[in-house]
């Protein structure tokens, strides 16, 4: 019995004493050192062969096995056992996201086989993951491995149907391009912007979506007539009619990222060639303002070097399923050779307000479909007075709990202002060989848009409620589309 309770005694102590070497382990930091070791001393008995997935390829185009190995890291539980994990707030409330940071290591383990990746960065600062797999192991589980990555990739892209905005950014100032990281920024796009929802004539709307689905639906039919899977737009009209506010209904349809380059931070044709070509499939291109651009010559980019890379050799070597979109103000500065059919294929007039699309803008906004006023505005309509939608727009915003007061302004600002900028109605949606499509076709301008006004009944109304900078893209004639589709 007295055996018994010592050995007892003995184990109790023992046990104890480990007790107290763990706790002191986790407290002090040992822990991470004796499994440091632990690694080290075991990576002497294997030999191990690494695989770089670069973020670029050597023609300075996006590599999708990287943003698939990055999709799938950040997936892992394991990701917690990284010394260092950076912390966001997901789309959900109170989600908390973890991502794998710089020089940091992740432990995975396939078919029983234990290998690491590590998330570093090439001496030029290009960034990478280096896969590290036991030369045992290479033969059995390297390709299924790989294929794993992208089936599970793949099923997290469609879980994640997040759109993205994309910014290019320019050169240093010692002429060498910022390509530590890419060309390419991009925050979430969550413009809530629909085609449903901006006010445009039903027949017209019906012909726009049908084009869309039969770009979305043509992939065999593209290859089967040896073309590019691409199909671009011109967007054309006064500042404020909705041509940015279409562009984010076009890419919630599709459900596609958008490119919004900046000619401004492009060198030359040729930077502009190497920015398109880092861009993916399923994405709207923007390029705005083209008649701007020409009249200030603020870039070395030609208009040539826009328009030709839609049909040129180079368009085949970039991503396929893309809408290219141009915006200006007229297309009267620019050949009509330039816009043939091949480089453009659909125009798109965004004409001054109408009757039919105030009525439109007044059920949205304000909630009326009838009104004592109605007549008095159908009437200076008539005269062939005219405002852009943004600006009716920010006039109804303001006085939305008034819908009789917001009216009277809309009247004030037509009679002031409105009668100096008659319009015809027009034909809004021609083909590449200016065949129309609609000849009486509703006004393209979406009830979300805000906008300019320069009327004196504008600016009265800026002084009593304090909304400053209206009239400023009006004055430049240019138009923000990443303001107008962050701020709608």
């Amino acid at each position: 019995m007295e055996i018994l309770w010592d050995s007892f005694l003995w184990l109790l102590a023992a046990g104890i004493v480990l007790f107290l070497v763990r706790i002191v382990l986790f407290k002090t930091g040992l822990i991470y050192m004796v499994k440091k070791w632990k690694r080290t001393i075991f990576d002497l008995f294997h030999v191990y062969q690494f695989y770089k997935v670069p973020e670029f390829n050597e023609n300075v185009q996006e590599n999708q096995l990287y943003g698939k190995v990055y999709a799938y890291l950040n997936s892992l539980s394991s990701i917690e056992n990284s010394d260092f994990t950076n912390l966001f707030t997901g789309k959900k409330p109170n989600e908390i996201l973890l991502r794998l940071d710089r020089n940091q290591v992740v432990g995975d383990e396939f078919l029983g086989a234990r290998v690491c990746w590590i998330n570093g960065e090439d001496e030029d600062g290009q960034r990478n993951f280096v896969l590290k797999i036991r030369k045992a192991d290479k033969r059995r589980i390297l390709g299924p491995y790989l294929q794993h990555i992208h089936t599970v990739s793949d099923e997290l892209q469609q879980r994640n149907t997040e759109l993205k905005l994309f910014m290019n950014v320019g050169i240093d100032g010692d002429g060498k391009r910022k390509m530590k990281h890419g060309r390419w920024r991009s925050i979430s796009f969550n413009h809530p912007c629909t085609l449903d929802s901006i006010a445009m004539e039903a027949d017209l709307k019906n012909k726009v979506k049908s084009d869309l689905e039969s770009f979305l639906k043509g992939k065999q039919y593209y290859n089967r007539l040896g073309r590019v899977w691409k199909r671009s737009y011109l967007l054309y009209g006064p500042s404020g009619t909705g041509k940015s506010s279409f562009v984010a209904a076009m890419a919630n349809f599709l459900d596609y990222d958008v490119y919004d380059i900046d000619l401004a931070k492009v060198a030359d044709d040729s930077d502009l060639k190497m920015l398109l070509l880092q861009t993916r499939g399923k994405s709207v291109i923007v390029i705005e303002d083209l008649d701007r651009f020409i009249a200030t010559k603020s870039t070395a980019v030609s208009i040539s070097g826009i328009l030709n890379f839609s049909e040129s050799i180079l368009s085949s070597c970039a991503a396929d399923e893309r809408i290219m979109v141009f915006t200006m103000t007229g297309k009267e500065q620019i050949d009509p050779a330039m816009l043939r059919p091949g480089r453009v294929d659909v125009h798109i007039h965004f004409p001054l307000c109408d009757f039919t699309a105030f009525k439109t803008l007044a059920n949205n906004y304000l909630g009326v479909k009838e009104h004592k006023l109605f007549p008095q505005v159908e009437g200076i309509f008539q005269n062939g007075a005219s405002l852009s939608p943004a600006e009716i727009g920010e006039l109804m915003i303001a006085n939305r709990n008034s819908p009789t007061r917001a009216l009277k302004y809309v009247i004030s600002a037509l009679q002031t202002d409105g009668d100096r900028r008659g319009t015809g109605r027009r034909s809004l949606l021609d083909s590449g060989s200016r065949r129309s499509i609609s000849e009486d076709a509703g006004d393209m301008s979406s009830p979300l848009c805000g906008g300019g006004g320069s009327s004196p009944a504008v600016k009265e109304f800026r002084k009593l409620y304090g909304l400053l900078r209206i009239k400023s893209s009006r004055k430049s004639g240019s138009f923000d589309v990443g303001r107008e589709i962050r701020d709608g």
